[in-house]
Parts: C-alpha cells; sequence; structure tokens
C-alpha cells in the first residue's frame, strides 16, 4: 500500500504581506537538534502556539532522541510496555516501513552507529580517519511488534526514528496548535512541514531549495515556489547531514539493504503528501530508490522534486514549474523546505 497522495494543493503565488506581520506572526528557534519554525495566520495566537510546540518538542525528545541517556527510545527493553507517546512514533515507523516496503527502516539503529551518527549531529567532526565500512543487515521492520502499547523485538535492536520522527511531529503539533488556538498554523521542524487549520490567502508560500537558508536570504541554486493549502511537504537530502571519514563521504541516509548510505543519485527529494509523515516516508524511500523513485514517485501521483547530483532539476505529478531564479519572494508567510 503506498503512502496517500491526500489533498496537497501546490501551486505558484506570489503574495504581498505586511512584513510587521511577518515578526508577529512567526517565530523560530532550535530543537531536536535542528531549526524551528512557527507561523501562525493570527498574530495574537503566537504565544500560545509557541508555548504548546515547545512542549510537545519537548516530550518528544525525551521519548524518542538516540543522543540523550534518559531517553525512553535508549533504555528500551525486547518486549515492554511504551508510553502512549512513543507508542504513536513507532507506529508511524512502522507504517512508513510497510508504505516504502522497507526503504524507511527503524531497525537501522545500530547501522546508523556504526557509521559514526552516535551523538547529536553538531558533535560529529567533519572529517576523520577513515572508517572500516562493512555492508550489514539491519534487523528489519518486521521483527518489530506493536501492540496497543506493547512493543516485542529480538534482543539487541536498536530503533531509529530519526527518519519519521519530526514530520510525525510537525503533523501532531500543527494539529493540536490549530485545535486549541482556533488559527492556521504552519509548522516546519528542518524542513519537514505541516499546516493545519485554514490557509493564508493564497495558502502557504514554501521556498523548496537545495542549501538550507532564512526565507528573507537570496537562494543559493535551484528552487521552487510553491503553496499548499493542506497537509504536508518534506525535503530529504544527501548533502545536508554528511560528514568525512578518510576517503569516504558519508550521510544519514541508510539503505536498510546494506546499512550503509545510499547512493547519492539525488541530493535533494521534495514530496508533498496529504501528510508530513507519508510526504517525508516518500522523500526518504526515493533517496533510497535512486532513478527508480520517478517511476515510483509519478505511480503515487505524489507531486514531487528530485534534483541529482549534477544539479538537473526532475519533477513528477504536478509539481510546480521552477520559478525564475532572480524572483525574491518577500512573502512573509513563507517558510522554507531545504537540507536536513
Amino acid at each position: 500500500m503506498p503512502p496517500a497522495p491526500g489533498h496537497a494543493d501546490t501551486h505558484q503565488q506570489d503574495q504581498q504581506q505586511d512584513p510587521q506581520q511577518q515578526e508577529d506572526a512567526s517565530a523560530s528557534w532550535r530543537a531536536l537538534g535542528t531549526l524551528v519554525q512557527l507561523v501562525v495566520t493570527e498574530p495574537s495566537c503566537l504565544p500560545a502556539a509557541r508555548t504548546l510546540l515547545e512542549a510537545d518538542l519537548a516530550e518528544v525528545d525525551l521519548a524518542c532522541s538516540r543522543f540523550r541517556p534518559d531517553s525512553e527510545i535508549l533504555n528500551l527493553q525486547a518486549s515492554t510496555q511504551v508510553s502512549p507517546l512513543l507508542a504513536e512514533a513507532i507506529a508511524v515507523a512502522l507504517r512508513a516501513a510497510e508504505l516504502t516496503d522497507g526503504d524507511v527502516d527503524p531497525t537501522v539503529g545500530a547501522a546508523m552507529s556504526a557509521i559514526g551518527y552516535d551523538r547529536d549531529f553538531e558533535l560529529i567532526k567533519q572529517n576523520g580517519p577513515a572508517a572500516r565500512l562493512t555492508v550489514r543487515t539491519v534487523p528489519g521492520w518486521r521483527e518489530v511488534r506493536l501492540d496497543g502499547r506493547t512493543l516485542t523485538m529480538p534482543s539487541g535492536v536498536h530503533l531509529d526514528l530519526g527518519a519519521t520522527a519530526k514530520a510525525w511531529a510537525a503533523d501532531r503539533s500543527a494539529a493540536r496548535i490549530h485545535r486549541q488556538a482556533g488559527c492556521g498554523v504552519l509548522v516546519s521542524l528542518g524542513g519537514d512541514i505541516a499546516v493545519a487549520g485554514p490557509a493564508p490567502e493564497g495558502g502557504w508560500r514554501i521556498r523548496v531549495q537545495d542549501v538550507t537558508g532564512a526565507p528573507e536570504e537570496t537562494p543559493q541554486g535551484p528552487y521552487a515556489l510553491i503553496a499548499i493549502r493542506d497537509g504536508g511537504l518534506a525535503t530529504s537530502s544527501t548533502k545536508a547531514r554528511r560528514w568525512q571519514r578518510g576517503g569516504d563521504i558519508l550521510h544519514h541516509i541508510l539503505d536498510p539493504r546494506t546499512g550503509l548510505p545510499a547512493e547519492p543519485v539525488w541530493r535533494t527529494v521534495s514530496v508533498a503528501a496529504g501528510t508530513c509523515a507519508d510526504a517525508n516516508a516518500a522523500s526518504t524511500a526515493a533517496v533510497i530508490r535512486g532513478r527508480a523513485a520517478l517511476g515510483w514517485l509519478a505511480g503515487l501521483g505524489l507531486p514531487a522534486r528530485l534534483v541529482d547530483a549534477t544539479g538537473v532539476v526532475f519533477t513528477v505529478a504536478g509539481w510546480p514549474q521552477e520559478a525564475p531564479q532572480d524572483a525574491q519572494p518577500q512573502d512573509p508567510r513563507q517558510s522554507e523546505s531545504a537540507q536536513k
């Protein structure tokens, strides 16, 4: 069963807003090791929305982080009762594995540590001596059973929810903020974007690009301006979280069939879907599938933009045409989806 296409409405927009409104209706900070962007349609909602989002992200970090010794996921037993929050996060990860035929597999935790991604990315040395990289078979997502809150898996399995947790958290928090504050909201966690509630006129404008940057900055490299009214948008990249060991350039998207970084056929893949979690599952799987991702995404009807290693842009399933490279959007409701 493929990821649901959903109702993400992608199209070109050039909406103008008062710059002062941007200051009042948006906020950004760092959490979960990434940039958090929060935008609301009503400036008066921002303080409450930020409080809700900060609390949500703190709970997600405590439940799902591989990098803090007190996290719930780092202290799992082979068979145990987990918290409702972690149960939900694991269920999302297992669903992503099923929908992508195992391309997105939460049992890559040990393989991730073996290639050196065993701490917050900011603490990883960008250059280091050669490391011994070996093909290893990951345990496989089918070895993990979740029955309500009862988790069962083989001893020694280390779960890594990095491929799904941020997207799920964005969906979860956007829906909660809309439900409690009543306004339209956009939540971006390192380029994983979820929206909920009424959208601004013309939709939520998002700049999709290959090099991370603030919306007001001149984009580097090819980019696209789109707008979405609901659902989510995610970008996966082999150019972001990467480091070098000897002559090997490594990145954080692992092929579960080898336990090694996927071949960098694509430097970024962006996908729009009915939820950010589905969009992220598809964009991550597309990186792993390489050239075969074009037909796969087109068959699913998921609007997608893929940039190959040479910078050539491919689009499928109705993704809008690229914006002129000299266009400088000034929309304060704009966010950005780039490397993560």
